[in-house]
């Protein structure tokens, strides 16, 4: 089994501090917390970046901006942008940090209700078109999938070559519209990906700490962040993301899985050098 790779994905587009304090909105804030992330022994940062007010933005200088605090505090680790961004966001808009061409970015595989009037719209030619941009500046995306559908749909455009390379996917579970966070489902979710594809899992609220453990035992890698839970345990704020990493490190020991360092990670993942 190879080592574990761990992501925090450190601020979302949603969380705020009125959520929790600890939430990085500045340049100087979000490196602070990559920085403690990567030294509690997180390989990946997965980046939204904001304005100072909160609001979230996907604006390729506010990206450069913070690439740039993070490299200088932590240059070994991998900085994988989200095009994701909000909901609302423009393609164009979503799309401006594959420019800055990083090792790897998020690439989102499918439509998703997230409650209310909220829609996170991926159709089919937007994911070509993402597809296109991420191999045009070199960039390995992470094929994030909230549902089974999501996986059918990147391994359609696999087939047909929109989506090269080594495959590497992020469930994303436990979001409201898309697929629950029961063993079940992560099993569902597993045996569904072409064999040789690594993956990573993302549990959301709640789902956290348990779908960790799934996916630490079964040999995939794993999310953990302010952008999918801001509780350390139940009722507990995390004071930051390191712990929240942290605790990851703790069951990785326990179950007897060691961590990867960013060098391992980019191996494991068949990355570009940096």
């Amino acid at each position: 089994m190879s080592k574990l790779i761990i992501t925090a994905a450190i601020c979302g587009a949603e969380v705020t501090k009125e959520h929790n304090p600890a939430v990085p909105y500045t340049v100087e804030e979000i490196a602070a917390e990559a920085e403690k992330a990567h030294k509690a022994g997180a390989s990946i940062i997965h980046l939204h970046v904001r304005n100072d007010d909160g609001t979230p933005t996907q604006s390729k200088e506010r990206f450069a901006q913070c690439i740039d605090a993070i490299n200088i505090k932590c240059p070994d680790v991998i900085i994988q942008p989200s095009t994701g961004g909000a909901t609302g966001m423009s393609a164009d808009e979503r799309l401006q940090p594959i420019e800055l061409s990083p090792e790897m970015a998020s690439l989102d595989c499918g439509t998703c209700n997230f409650g209310g009037d909220e829609i996170f719209i991926n159709t089919e030619n937007m994911i070509i078109d993402f597809a296109a941009k991420m191999q045009k500046y070199n960039v390995m995306p992470e094929l994030e999938c909230f549902d089974k559908g999501m996986i059918d749909m990147a391994l359609r455009l696999i087939k047909k070559g929109h989506i090269s390379g080594h495959l590497h996917f992020n469930f994303v579970m436990g979001v409201n519209g898309g697929i629950g966070a029961e063993p079940r489902d992560f099993l569902f979710m597993k045996e569904s990906i072409p064999e040789g594809a690594t993956f990573t899992v993302s549990g959301i609220g709640r789902a956290a700490f348990p779908i960790v453990a799934l996916s630490i035992i079964s040999g995939g890698h794993v999310r953990v962040g302010f952008e999918d839970n801001i509780y350390l345990s139940k009722g507990v704020l995390a004071k930051s993301n390191a712990e929240l990493v942290e605790k990851v490190v703790r069951l990785a020991t326990e179950l007897g899985r060691e961590v990867a360092s960013p060098s391992e990670a980019r191996e494991i993942l068949q990355l570009r050098a940096k």
